[in-house]
C-alpha cells in the first residue's frame, strides 16, 4: 500500500475507532478530504483487503436518507495500518518549539 497523504489521515481516522463503521460523509468530515480524493483511497484500501464495506438495511423513503455504505478495517487492515502509521511516525522529525537561533542560516521556525 502506497502510504500517501490521504491514505494516512484515512487509517488515522479509521485506526481512532477501530470497531466503529465510519461511511463516507462522516469519514469526509473526520479527515478534511473531498469525496474525489477520499472514495479513491477507500476503494484501494478496499483493494488490498484492509478495508471490509457493506450497505446498510435502510428503507432510503423512511429514513429519509440514501442508504450509506459502512465502511471498517479488517483484522489484516487493522495491524497494517497500525504498522504502516508507526512507520511514517519514525520517518517524521518530532515537532517541537523552537528554542533560540539555529545554526547560521538556518531559518528560525
Amino acid at each position: 500500500m502506497r502510504l500517501t497523504i490521504p491514505v494516512i489521515k484515512v487509517l488515522s481516522a479509521l485506526l481512532a475507532e477501530p470497531d466503529a463503521p465510519r461511511y463516507g460523509l462522516d469519514l469526509m468530515r473526520l479527515t478534511g478530504l473531498p469525496s474525489g480524493t477520499l472514495y479513491p483511497v477507500l476503494h484501494r484500501l478496499q483493494a488490498a483487503d484492509w478495508l471490509a464495506a457493506d450497505w446498510e438495511a435502510v428503507d432510503p423513503v423512511a429514513a429519509g436518507r440514501p442508504a450509506r455504505r459502512y465502511y471498517r478495517l479488517t483484522g489484516e487492515g487493522t495491524r497494517s495500518a497500525r504498522l504502516a502509521l508507526a512507520e511514517v511516525r519514525a520517518l517524521t522529525p518530532a515537532q517541537r518549539p523552537h528554542e533560540g537561533p539555529g545554526p547560521a542560516g538556518a531559518p528560525a521556525w
